[in-house]
């Protein structure tokens, strides 16, 4: 039987994986009544509210990635720490098994899933002592896509758009303007960012992780990083990179800023950056009994969003193509960037596993015509087989060695994933005729609903997230943009974004 402490942090994880908190559904209500309902950026506001409602209905993760557990737990002076520590442990493997967590947990020589998120180094868990009898234990779920658009910068230093960046105020300013930029779409934007400055290498980035802790309406107690903390969240969204990185007028949700002292010698500025699926919650705990006394962040569902999604989900929808899988050649050259498709039939999917592997082998069925799907899906087993609990994009850019080379080999005709992808397999796609179709990122639980039945499964010694799903799907939405006629969406809004990032070149800050 589990003890009191296994059971609140097992409620802990649940609400963390299924439940975003209030003040960020605030700050998604704010975006998406600052963007025109009709634009892309505005539809995929709508279907990120639509998912969060979805999730916490069904008590399912917001998204598939459920990220690097990450604790922060403040214990009283004499509390056994091991026994706590195998305790968090246990309630990560009994998620995982309840479908609240994927399986993300890999070696890191061999690629083998664990299978229950345990291994050396997962979950992330921080202990400190604090001279009070609660137990404060806070936890973050920060998924791959966004981890990987993290940046750390050594100043000074010359960054692309902005010139010169030396170490002051001004030059800190530029970094995490730059930050914002390289990320693009590819971390799931409108997105938060916590920033690090000082410190060295590995405390910098702990530094930017523990921002994102904070409240997203807190003000900063440090007056000049209080001043700093608003112009980037105003002029970050002047860029124009928009949700997803469609374009728009929001960009950043958020920006947190801390300070920590630093060697003569080194000066960094770390920036953690974070999806709009923004997973942080924490409880404080009876010192005695580890029951649950409160929650730390005001609950979600004090933010209700479904009737905005309702009424969102309602405006026009512009161009929508109705397509059957397999596609033809001619279904693909005939779609334009911009367009929304809406899929039907079977898709499979794949990603950095299933890749690498089809570039040297065979393909276990028949891809000529097909879609890939780039999603690691969460997925449970019982007696009448698989099912799906959340199934949304991943970042498509690290399939860009292999994916103009698959593309060709096997016949595709789609790839859908978030974020866009290069010249390498933008040049494939007008060359073979096929299309890159964008899905919004997170929105686990409404591309799930899509989703009717699994047909069937291959590679599964890949790990559940790796292994080839085949995936009967009915209404499944995406927005072409990139297509067969070399026009890439990802890089139109990047060379866009580049040139209102110079605007910010000359000092703000004396």
């Amino acid at each position: 039987m589990s003890s009191a402490f296994e059971q609140s942090v097992y409620k802990l994880i649940v609400e963390t994986s299924t439940n975003l908190p209030a003040d960020v559904r605030r700050a998604i209500t704010a975006a998406r009544e600052a963007e025109d309902q009709a634009t892309r950026a505005g539809l995929s506001l709508s279907t990120i509210a639509q998912n969060i409602e979805m999730a916490e209905c069904n008590v399912s993760p917001i998204c598939q990635d459920t990220g690097m557990p990450t604790f922060v737990v403040h214990t009283p002076v004499g509390a056994n720490q091991i026994v706590m520590k195998k305790e968090i442990r246990s309630a990560i493997a009994r998620a995982t098994k309840d479908g609240k967590l994927r399986t993300n947990s890999v070696d890191s020589l061999t690629g083998a899933n664990t299978g229950d998120n345990l291994g050396p180094g997962t979950p992330v868990i921080h202990f400190e002592q604090w001279e009070r009898d609660e137990v404060d234990v806070r936890l973050i779920l920060k998924g791959g896509g966004c981890e990987n658009k993290n940046i750390q910068y050594s100043l000074p230093c010359e960054i692309e758009g902005l010139g010169k960046a030396g170490r002051d105020l001004d030059g800190i300013r530029k970094c995490i303007l730059h930050a914002v930029y390289q990320a693009q779409g590819q971390g799931c934007s409108a997105g938060f960012i916590g920033v690090g400055i000082g410190g060295d290498r590995t405390t910098g980035y702990e530094l930017a992780k523990q921002q994102l802790f904070r409240n997203v309406d807190d003000v900063n107690a440090i007056p000049e990083l209080a001043q700093l903390e608003d112009y980037v969240l105003e002029k970050a969204n002047e860029l124009g990179i928009g949700t997803m990185g469609f374009g728009g007028n929001v960009t950043l949700l958020g920006c947190k800023v801390g300070v920590a002292n630093r060697l003569p010698a080194s000066f960094f500025v770390s920036v953690a950056y974070n999806c709009w699926a923004y997973r942080r919650q924490g409880v404080l705990l009876d010192g005695d009994t580890h029951e649950i006394k409160s929650w730390i962040y005001e609950g979600g569902s004090n933010v209700p969003m479904k009737d905005k999604a309702v009424a969102a989900a309602e405006a026009p929808r512009g161009k929508e193509i109705v397509l059957q899988m397999p596609l033809s050649e001619e279904d693909v050259r005939s779609l334009k960037v911009g367009d929304v498709v809406i899929l039907n039939g079977e898709m499979h999917t794949g990603r950095d596993a299933l890749h690498k592997h089809l570039m040297d082998h065979d393909s276990p069925i028949d891809l000529n015509g097909g879609v890939i799907y780039h999603c690691g899906p969460v997925m449970l087993k019982d007696s009448d087989g698989w099912h799906v609990k959340a199934a949304g994009p991943t970042t498509s850019i690290r399939e860009e060695p292999y994916q103009g080379d698959i593309l060709k080999k096997f016949g595709l005709r789609a790839v859908i994933g978030k974020g866009g992808m290069g010249p390498k397999t933008l040049a494939a796609l007008q060359e073979h005729g096929a299309v890159y179709l964008n899905a919004v990122g997170g929105a686990a639980q409404y591309y799930a609903e899509c989703i009717q039945q699994v047909n069937g499964v291959d590679f599964m010694e890949f790990g559940i997230p790796e292994a080839m799903w085949h995936l009967q799907v009915e209404g499944f939405a995406a927005i072409v943009t990139m297509d067969a006629h070399g026009n890439s969406l990802h890089a139109d809004v990047d060379k866009d974004s580049r040139a209102k990032l110079e605007q910010f070149k000359d000092p703000v800050f004396a």
